[in-house]
């Protein structure tokens, strides 16, 4: 077994503003629905910058205070894709939709009620609870850590 493999660096933030919580209603064909905010790390950019990088790219708002809270895993071809989960309850700057999708905020209350993109209800899981940190998915196979 190979001790190296491709990786696909990527993030997602859960920012709550009281009872409302942020979300993007995903326009991108390969995984439509309401998700979190979040993209690509780029190469030598730290984890935690790329997040505020990401965030204010598809929202128009800076996160003064992303924290790392989990970690979803999964397979696509012969790449694993991290997705770094982080929540944030402080931010900066004038709400805007980008190209990504449509960013509102959302009763978190009503969020696993809305056309969510696939899997997203999984990954909420651990953004809402403490003593879960991890999604690992192999095809249809998810398992919470």
């Amino acid at each position: 077994m190979a001790r190296t493999e491709t990786i696909e660096l990527t993030n997602m933030c859960l920012l709550r503003n009281g009872e409302q919580v942020l979300v993007e209603n995903r326009r991108k064909k390969e995984w439509p629905g309401i998700t979190f905010p979040g993209g690509h790390v780029e190469a030598g950019e730290s984890f935690h910058q790329a997040m505020i990088r990401e965030f204010f790219e598809e929202t128009g708002l800076t996160l003064l205070d992303p924290k790392l809270c989990g970690i979803k895993q999964f397979f696509v071809n012969e790449t694993r894709y991290i997705v770094l989960l982080y929540r944030a309850t402080k931010f900066s700057g004038e709400l805007k939709s980008s190209s990504e999708g449509e960013i509102f905020w959302l009763p978190e209350r009503d969020l696993l009620k809305q056309d969510l993109a696939k899997t997203f209800d999984e990954m909420y899981k651990v953004f809402a609870d403490d003593t879960l940190s991890e999604i690992y998915q192999v095809q249809d196979n998810i398992n919470l850590y």
